[in-house]
């Protein structure tokens, strides 16, 4: 009897540590693909287009759905870091693969910081330099703890609920067309592909594609026995995703539907504050500036761990403490960079943005190879066909948007 009870709470700890593990997941993907420059994007752009930016939030979603699905299952069946997988496939192409991630994920690190002392000037009235700094030394404090790792899934998850609960009471609050939000999200009046890149460079791109993959990579969530748990999750994080994005594009889209203008030029308008303020006046400022810290701090999080489980591509055996410790370094090197620069350096964001646009197509391309030809990597794995199929098709299109963020980096700094 002893041992029957003690074999039962062994399971139940077990079932607990993965239930953990993959909810952990979802949400450090979910609140990594919803940043300071996400939630900015989708103010602009619902500003710009209304309702027929529906079809742009939908599109990004379904992009989305077959990226992740496509690298948390490479990743989890081959038992292998996304750097060692393309370096197996391409030899040397995990280490410019882990060089772009990280360069990448430096500088919108920056901008993470940036949009975290914003998020705290909007909420406390703190100086926007405080602000970044305090929250910066929060996540670098998070890194140092021994349970760095529990804790982190901890808040992630409650940062991410946060968010959404708070975005839905706005959205509520403005009342938005919803019927006709709807209607365009499949029949737009417009459709800007321009638009719809920009969401999803800066949604999926970089290293938010990896966060979620490595995470459950960490925890040991891997193998063929592991992969319904782990296609489930990536749906899971999609839906966590797509609810965020949705409700956040429809508490905009009711501010604007009613006539309230919201200023979208100039380098210090900030759409979507002035969209919360006239939604639910100065309660409505301060459930921004609490959204857009959570936002935030989430993403410097996302950002770094995702960033430094790359360093696997130059040192194979490196211990947890020392990728904490890299972590924290990353951080402060960030942080650094920004109080010396007083704000997010546009021209390196701009960079950086080429560079989230990039890095999906030439990580996607070789994870979608690996799927369709090298069974042997991931224990013969019998890959679905559908997926393949939508792989090679969002691989083609990856790189068409690829190209136009290239363009736009040129044009930008002529």
């Amino acid at each position: 009897m002893r041992m029957a009870a003690q074999e039962n709470t062994t399971t139940a700890e077990y079932v607990k540590k993965r239930r953990s593990s993959l909810i952990g997941a979802i949400f450090l993907m979910a609140t990594s693909a919803i940043g300071p420059g996400f939630i900015t994007q989708t103010a602009t752009f619902t500003v710009t287009l209304g309702a027929a930016f529906a079809f742009g939030i939908l599109a990004s979603i379904i992009i989305d759905f077959v990226v992740q699905q496509n690298i948390w299952r490479v990743v989890t069946l081959t038992k292998m870091h996304s750097s060692d997988i393309a370096n197996a496939t391409i030899p040397g192409s995990g280490y410019v693969l882990a060089v772009l991630v990280i360069f990448g994920g430096l500088i919108f690190n920056i901008g993470n910081i940036a949009g975290a002392g914003l998020g705290l000037n909007a909420l406390v009235g703190l100086d926007p330099k405080w602000g970044g700094l305090l929250s910066a030394l929060l996540a670098i404090y998070i890194f140092s703890s021994r349970k760095a790792s529990t804790f982190i899934d901890r808040l992630i998850i409650v940062l991410g609920l946060v968010m959404i609960g708070l975005t839905l009471f706005v959205m509520f609050a403005s009342n938005p067309p919803v019927g006709e939000a709807l209607r365009q999200s499949v029949l737009p009046d417009t459709v800007d592909f321009a638009m719809i890149t920009t969401i999803v460079g800066g949604t999926v791109g970089g290293y938010i594609c990896y966060a979620g993959a490595h995470r459950l990579l960490d925890k040991g969530e891997v193998g063929v026995e592991n992969i319904q748990a782990v296609a489930s999750a990536a749906t899971k994080g999609i839906v966590v995703v797509g609810i965020m994005r949705y409700v956040l594009f429809l508490a905009i889209l009711g501010v604007v539907a009613s006539g309230v203008t919201i200023d979208i030029s100039g380098k210090s308008a900030n759409p979507a504050s002035q969209a919360f303020q006239a939604a639910a006046g100065n309660y409505g400022l301060r459930i921004f500036g609490l959204i857009l810290w959570a936002a935030a701090l989430t993403s410097v999080i996302g950002a770094a761990y995702t960033s430094m489980s790359f360093l696997k591509a130059f040192k194979s055996s490196i211990t947890e403490r020392q990728r904490n410790i890299s972590t924290i370094i990353f951080i402060a090197v960030s942080l650094a960079i920004y109080l010396l620069m007083g704000t997010a350096p546009a021209a390196l964001l701009v960079f950086a943005g080429g560079f989230n646009g990039l890095i999906l197509p030439i990580g996607l391309s070789i994870f979608v190879y690996i799927a369709w030809k090298r069974a042997d990597l991931m224990s013969g794995y019998h890959y679905p066909r559908w997926l393949l199929w939508s792989g090679v098709v969002t691989c083609a299109l990856t790189w068409y948007m690829g190209a136009m963020s290239v363009t736009a980096i040129f044009n930008y700094l002529k």
